[in-house]
Order: structure tokens, then sequence, then C-alpha cells
């Protein structure tokens, strides 16, 4: 029975300290009138909730005199140097004091955000002679803000220390977001669409030749249509006149004969046309009547 209790008692021991690691970093610094500047920084651009989301992370403030430098600066601007003076590690006094040879890179909020060029995401932490100073992390900055005191702690989870003065990596107020390049990559794909619509347009330009060979197809079949001037040889006019069209036609068919086979028929129905007209006058004059032109 006393183990039952035991153990219940511990399980809510446990509970309990899991809440006291939850910290609100805005609550924390209420309570110190000289950081209020430094206070309202954070919340207007909304850094102190990701600072509150973390579990562990140490912040370094600057008093109200040392925030003049933001002045006049764009809440993005702001934004990128308040991520930068939240370390992603608790760092308290003591163990800045007992860094491994004197020194090191921390790396920051503003440098999970993927907005910094180069090591500008970076600080660095150094020992000199007992004296704990910071800078930026970008090649040639100097170690311009020294560690003036510890503010408040939870260990292991968060840290809040004063340094003397803001942090402002060279280029900061022009480093861009990564995915901005991204957006102009669609546009090659879209230019390539215009020669393939152009090509269609082309092709009805190359469709009207077959509309005019088909136009030549009705001459054809008139010039077969004439061969019915040979069913009127009684006449010699009529016959002398359509001689021609006549000529015609079979050279339409008999195209393998060549010319010399147009002149032969031709001439043809120049002879049978006199001996009809011989006929007739024959037959006119001796009054024979039973003679049939048909037969002859």
């Amino acid at each position: 029975m006393k183990s039952q209790f035991f153990l219940a008692y511990f399980s809510l021991f446990l509970l309990s300290s899991s809440f006291t690691t939850a910290f609100d970093i805005t609550k924390l610094l209420n309570s110190h009138s000289d950081f209020s500047n430094y206070n309202n920084f954070l919340t207007q651009s909304q850094v102190a909730a990701t600072i509150n989301a973390r579990q562990t992370i140490t912040v370094l403030v600057v008093d109200n005199s040392g925030t003049s430098s933001l002045s006049g600066k764009s809440s993005e601007v702001i934004k990128k140097v308040m991520s930068l003076h939240a370390v992603l590690d608790y760092f308290d006094e003591s163990r800045l004091q007992k860094l491994p040879n004197k020194t090191a890179h921390l790396t920051t909020l503003f440098q999970s955000t993927g907005l910094a060029n180069g090591q500008q995401g970076f600080l660095n932490v150094t020992d000199t002679s007992g004296e704990v100073k910071f800078g930026s992390a970008v090649q040639g900055s100097s170690l311009s803000s020294n560690l003036v005191k510890e503010i408040t702690t939870q260990p292991y989870n968060i840290s809040v220390l004063q340094i003397s003065s803001l942090i402002m990596p060279p280029g900061i107020e022009n480093s861009n977001t990564p995915p901005a390049p991204k957006a102009a990559a669609p546009s090659p794909s879209k230019s390539k669409t215009p020669p393939s619509a152009d090509s269609p347009s082309k092709s009805p330009s190359k469709s009207p030749p077959p509309e005019t060979s088909d136009d030549k197809a009705p001459t054809s079949s008139k010039k077969a249509s004439p061969p019915k001037a040979s069913d009127s040889p009684p006449s010699p006019t009529p016959a002398a006149a359509d001689a021609p069209a006549a000529a015609d036609a079979p050279a339409a068919e008999d195209a393998p004969g060549g010319a010399s086979a147009s002149k032969s028929s031709g001439s043809r129905v120049m002879t049978s046309g006199v001996v009809v007209a011989v006929f007739v006058v024959v037959v006119s004059c001796f009054g024979v009547g039973f003679v049939d032109l048909k037969g002859f």
C-alpha cells in the first residue's frame, strides 16, 4: 500500500517538474524595467514566441540605451537582429568562462531561419583574460560586445544574459530569403510553347494547292463530252466545224498513240465527210430515193 502511494506521489512530482521547464521570455523580462524596449522588440518581431517554443536557449539582451541602434530599422531587420541574439544552447556565466580553447562559435535562431548569408547566423564568443566578449562570426568582425551580467537562468532550459551592445553583422540589412530565386524558375518552360503554336499556322498555307488541282478536274470532263458530234454526219458543214472537237476526244483517250494518232483520225473524218457529200449530190441528181445514208 505504501509503495503504491509512493509511486503516485513520485509521478505527480515528475508531472509538476515538467511544467516548471516551460518558460515565457516576455514574463521573465517584465520584472526588469531596464529591458522594456528589448522586450517590446522581441514581442513585435514574434521572436519571443519562437524562443518560448524552444526547450533549450540562451537570450542575450541589452538595456534600453543599447537598443537605439534599431531605431528607424524595418521590421524585417529588427526580426533578424532579435533572432541573432538567441543562442540555440544553454550558456550561463560559469559555462562561458570554461569554454574549450577559450573561444567558440554559437549557432543562433537567425541561422535556423535560412535568411543568413555565410557566417551571419553565428556568434563568436571568446574569453579574454577572464572577460567574455561577443561578436559576429563573419570574418573580419570585431568582438564589440562584453558580457555584463547574468539576469536569470532555469538550468538547463533558458538563460538570460545581459551584454553591453547589440551585435550587427555586416550585410544583415541586405540578406535575402533563399526562396526568392525559385520564383523565376518556371519561366523557361513557358517560353517554349509559342513555337509549337506557330507550327499549325503554317500548315493551312500549304493546303490551298490541292484546291487548284480540283479545279482542273472539271476541264478534262468537258473535253470528253464532244464525241457526240460524230452522231451528226448528214451535213458537211457541221462535220467540218466539229472536226477539231472530235479530234481532241480521241487524243485524250489514245494518249499512248501521240500526235500522229490524232492526225490520222482527223484525216479519216475529213475523208468520210467528203464521201458523204459526193454521195448526196449523186443521189439528188439521179433521184434515187431508196438509198439509206445510215446504211452507207
